[in-house]
């Protein structure tokens, strides 16, 4: 078995000798974690095997601490666009593999990609992850570079996208540097699960077969100078608690060997998909509690790292995870190539939340949480370690809360109904008291001030 750096003998003896913590070992271990400094595999192990209620409930007060520390009441906001559901992998638990004859195929053109751009804008977004199967060959990384110029080309009254996240297959370090010269942000690709076995018997064919070129994808990620990537398991493949100690695995050593480790993780579970009967019947379901149990834990484990939760989760669960550790969210979405304008071709899986970007908003809003469109720290070089020394410090506060009120007050004032506008006002002028820094305070009110005369992209 070749699982590289992935040490299934050291998971699986955590595993085993794992017991669940008594209440002094588990509040010696929540105490620990409210250092924000991480814990070990053992003490992760241990968590993992909660059950009481009573436990769970102190656990995710931790996490809640954790989130609060570090990213306050923030949430950021994206959405993804589906350029292509071609592939030559026969992934088992996705619509888009090769021999599905279920969906209606389609790859879009510059002209399409960019009309759904448009109607992305003028929604309101400024973050977008462009996703694509892997069926275009040789011409795929073409493809996607021209497809990032083009969105970033779009300019729509006082709408563009600032930020482009891209979702697509594993590739050399070569074409990670053009990725990088074309400006894209992070880098996502999730190892689906890492356990070596499940692995193989999921994606029986095709390029994706390769367990450790695509295991190793984030190396050369960052050996081509991006320095933002993003890791995620599909939950519901494989036994959670192994899923759960493997990615702490992936994340430190990419800490070990880059300084740096993933920028985020997306925490998908399978959801049902046209023509795939694994994800009608996962192998390893994961229930809401589990769910919750995982998003707490990574929390604590990996303190300073985005948490991804998509629209695959229904709107209840979506809102119960902002307080367990997620941190961005897509809102508004659609999982099939030009889904924006139309719903021809095939999805990738099936929706849990349908809501538009509107209805996040004002439900984000209501739960006293603020949208944030910003991308400043991207564009003006903090990432990466960059990222990480303002971050750990809690520097990072006096930029990220005054960025996501400016950058809503965008959204506010441009895109906003008048009932969404008066909301988030509110919400945006009692947050104001939150930041610490006289001087900083005052410079946000100045700045949304700006926005509110005409200025637009005003970030600290």
């Amino acid at each position: 078995m070749e699982s590289g750096f992935i040490n299934h003998e050291q998971i699986f003896s955590y595993l085993k000798s794992a017991r669940p913590p008594d209440r002094r070992e588990l509040d010696d271990i929540l105490a620990k974690a409210r250092q924000l400094k991480g814990l070990d595999n053992t003490e992760a192990a241990q968590l993992l095997l909660l059950e009481d209620e009573e436990s769970l409930a102190a656990l995710f007060a931790a996490a809640l601490y954790a989130k609060s520390e570090i990213y306050g009441k923030r949430l950021v906001l994206f959405a993804p666009l589906y350029v292509s559901n071609m592939c030559n992998n026969e992934c088992l638990y996705c619509a888009f593999r090769k021999s599905n004859d279920q969906i209606t195929r389609r790859t879009l053109s510059q002209d399409e990609i960019r009309r759904e751009t448009e109607l992305l804008v003028d929604r309101g977004h400024k973050r977008v992850l462009l996703v694509s199967g892997e069926g275009l060959g040789e011409a795929a990384l073409t493809y996607s570079l021209k497809a990032i110029e083009t969105i970033y080309g779009v300019k729509r009254g006082n709408g563009e996208v600032r930020r482009v996240n891209i979702n697509i297959a594993a590739l050399p370090v070569d074409a990670y540097r053009q990725l990088k010269e074309a400006r894209v942000g992070t880098y996502q690709l999730f190892q689906e699960t890492y356990h070596y076995d499940t692995f193989r018997r999921m994606h029986p064919e095709g390029p994706k077969a390769d367990y450790l070129y695509h295991l190793t994808a984030m190396d050369r990620a960052m050996q081509g100078g991006i320095n933002d990537v993003g890791v995620g398991v599909l939950f519901g493949l494989y036994n959670y608690h192994f899923e759960v100690l493997a990615m702490l695995q992936h994340i430190r050593h990419l800490e070990e060997t880059f300084g740096v480790g993933c920028h985020t993780i997306s925490l998908p579970r399978i959801e049902p998909a046209t023509g795939s009967d694994i994800s009608l019947n996962p192998p390893h379901a994961v229930t809401d509690t589990d769910f919750r149990k995982i998003i707490a834990i990574l929390r604590l484990n990996v303190p300073y790292t985005g948490m991804i939760l998509s629209t695959r989760e229904n709107a209840e669960m979506r809102r119960e995870a902002f307080s367990l550790g997620i941190s961005q969210i897509s809102a508004g979405s659609r999982t099939n190539p030009g889904g924006y304008s139309s719903n021809e071709s095939g999805e990738q899986f099936s929706l849990g939340d349908h809501r538009n970007l509107e209805e996040v908003i004002r439900d984000i809003v209501s739960h006293g949480y603020i949208p944030s469109f910003c991308t400043g720290c991207y564009r003006l070089g903090r990432t990466g370690s960059d990222f990480m020394d303002l971050a750990k410090p809690g520097l990072i506060k006096l930029y990220c809360l005054p960025n996501a009120m400016t950058s809503f007050k965008e959204y506010l004032v441009h895109y906003a109904s008048a009932e969404t506008r008066a909301t988030g006002e509110e919400l945006i002028a009692g947050m104001l008291a939150d930041i610490p820094d006289e001087k900083t305070r005052e410079t946000t009110v100045a700045n949304l001030a700006k926005i509110e005369a005409g200025f637009q992209d005003i970030c600290l």
